[in-house]
């Protein structure tokens, strides 16, 4: 089980400590994403080095390839993949989301959600397999995941009031039953994980509300908001995120699922959030896309042919120390799987540096005065 400690406020601002059976986890914390138990491109040791003490692995694709069974077989997720952090699984829920997304414009159904369950196709052959609220716990319990997450439906934010209504409903019954799962099976391992509810509702304030409050009364060990990033404006999902973050337990851990930017998490943090998990800076790594603290930089751009500077200059990412824009350009020009690395390696330093320094302001009580300086950084550009 986990203990969250709440260290300091800076306004609605937090500064905390997670503990898990695989060490501390400084909170706000971004968690890099290990979809199918590897972080793309880095090793283990990369993830150390890095400082990153928390990874998400994904359910849905665990449980295709290689199966839940196996991984338990070989003794649990961590030993599998030589991780000696803590480690979140999601519950397979946003596959549905996104299952649902792949099948627009095809008469091939991918995915029928119903009361018991969902029924979907796999993307690697076909096949069709069942996920329910007691399946997918009984999964993350097998892949040994420090924390696990409640069985959910992520509906489009633009889907009308009606539908969310109805989604709402059926994700607080599978949210009684995910707890009911968790309570009444035995995991694989002496310490059982913390199962965490996810509060949705779109971009409806009175059901986000009515989520949260059910959700809460079910004592659960932390608590996350879903459903955003998936349709709306940015500046709606930093409104609703301000609004609802605040809501959840004080006592608990908050978690904002799949968010996002660096502006995205830091309008998270100022709204009281502890925990963030994105692909944006592995997969914009791939893409040849570099965050810095002057904006976005584009490595595949002809300027940078001859670009003798590091990518960004205040950056000790080891990227930054010993390589050339020049260079990494390239690096990603000829394909190379260097330019993958190096490119990661420097955006995952620059997510996790925003949150040591998050951490570090709330602690002083200057995290506004941080957040504006990080945000006209951001403003100014690479040529400002």
């Amino acid at each position: 089980m986990i203990r969250f400690r709440l260290l300091a406020e800076d306004g609605t601002s937090r500064r905390g400590q997670l503990e898990t059976p695989h060490g501390v986890v400084e909170t706000p914390v971004f968690m890099p994403v290990g979809t199918a138990g590897s972080v793309k491109t880095l090793s283990p040791l990369d993830l150390v080095e890095l400082g990153s003490g928390m990874i998400l692995a994904n359910t849905y694709h665990l449980y295709l390839r290689p199966g839940h069974e196996r991984v338990r077989r070989l003794g649990g997720l961590h030993r599998f993949m030589s991780w000696g952090g803590a480690v979140l699984t999601d519950s397979g829920g946003f596959q549905v989301y996104s299952l649902q997304g792949a099948r627009e414009g095809s008469s091939a159904s991918l995915v029928t959600i119903g009361e018991e369950g969902v029924t979907f196709k796999s993307h690697l052959d076909g096949s069709r397999h069942f996920l329910s609220p007691e399946t997918s716990v009984r999964v993350q319990l097998d892949l040994g995941a420090d924390v696990i997450m409640a069985f959910d439906e992520c509906p489009p934010a633009r889907a009308d009031r009606g539908y969310h209504e109805q989604s709402l409903a059926r994700t607080q019954r599978w949210l009684a039953r995910s707890r009911q799962a968790w309570l009444g099976t035995e995991p694989p391992h002496a310490e059982r994980p913390a199962l965490f509810g996810i509060a949705q509702g779109g971009l409806f304030a009175d059901l986000r509300t009515r989520a949260i409050c059910e959700a809460a009364e079910l004592d659960l060990p932390g608590y996350a908001l879903g459903g955003y990033a998936v349709g709306e404006e940015p500046e709606e999902m930093w409104e609703g995120v301000g609004r609802h973050a605040p809501e959840l337990p004080r006592e608990k851990p908050r978690y904002l699922m799949g968010v996002g930017t660096p502006e995205d998490i830091l309008a998270g943090v100022a709204a009281g959030i502890d925990m963030f998990d994105c692909v944006l800076p592995t997969r914009c790594a791939r893409n040849g896309l570099l965050f810095t603290g002057r904006g976005r930089l584009t490595i595949r751009n002809a300027r940078f042919a001859e670009d003798d500077g590091p990518v960004d200059p205040e950056c000790r990412c080891y990227t930054c120390r010993t390589f050339t824009r020049a260079y990494l350009r390239h690096l990603f020009r000829a394909g190379e799987l260097l330019a993958l690395r190096l490119n990661t390696l420097h955006n995952l330093h620059h997510y996790l540096a925003l949150m040591q320094g998050a951490r570090a302001a709330i602690a002083e009580g200057r995290f506004e005065s941080y957040r504006r300086e990080r945000l006209e950084g951001y403003r100014r550009g690479l040529d400002g």
